[in-house]
């Protein structure tokens, strides 16, 4: 019965997902899903990534509680809505279906989706994004794609943030990304830091090449 309540749930997400990728499609909004624990730098990683991309952009933040994410994006002028879950770990499309509601997106050429910080339920949920990006960060531990496959497996790109940190920290860069190649071979790997703008552009050139609305 449990097996049979959770693939209905995920059916009927999936069909608001075809409804919002059709959405996106019409106004030629490329949508970027983007998955991480907490703290990994999503919210770093979109502002770097916003005043790079010379387009215009927006994001919908998704949290637990709190709109802290929301008021920075606010500060710099970007177009955000904000989702609380209220306990629920991860977005879902049907909450981005009432989001976009109170975004306008007439002219954006990219959408981000900040997801709630969590590695496990934010991969089982189409939101009917184009792409899906994973970030992982040094402090973390080279272990995230062994313990969580599950996201790693189902992602486009693989970020890995804040390797200025490496030289403190005991990484295991080639076991991170053997990790990563073993369950995702054709995923991207990107190293970089926010903080001291390290790879940054590398990963902004891939994310243009990939709009097919540029």
């Amino acid at each position: 019965m449990k097996i049979e309540i959770v693939k209905n749930i995920l059916d009927a997400n999936d069909q608001v997902a075809v409804l919002n990728r059709e959405f996106f499609d019409s106004l030629k909004v490329f949508t970027i899903n983007i998955m991480s624990s907490p703290g990994a730098g999503k919210t770093s990683l979109i502002l770097e990534t916003v005043s790079r991309l010379e387009s215009p952009s927006a994001v919908i933040e998704g949290d637990v509680a709190s709109s802290i994410d929301s008021e920075k994006m606010a500060e710099f002028g970007i177009p955000v809505v904000q989702i609380n879950t209220g306990g629920n770990c991860h977005l879902d499309a049907p909450m981005i279906r009432e989001a976009i509601k109170k975004l306008s997106l007439n002219g954006v050429r990219y959408l981000f989706i900040e997801n709630v910080g969590n590695l496990i339920c934010p991969a089982s949920f189409d939101l009917g994004e184009h792409i899906r990006i994973a970030i992982a960060s040094v402090p973390e531990g080279d272990d995230k794609p062994y313990k969580y496959p599950g996201l790693f497996s189902k992602v486009e790109a693989v970020i890995l943030n804040k390797i200025d940190l490496m030289p403190y920290v005991n990484f295991d860069l080639e076991r991170f990304k053997k990790g990563i190649i073993a369950i995702n071979r054709n995923t991207k790997i990107f190293l970089l830091s926010c903080k001291t703008k390290e790879g940054i552009e590398v990963w902004v050139d891939w994310l243009k090449s990939e709009n097919p609305y540029r």
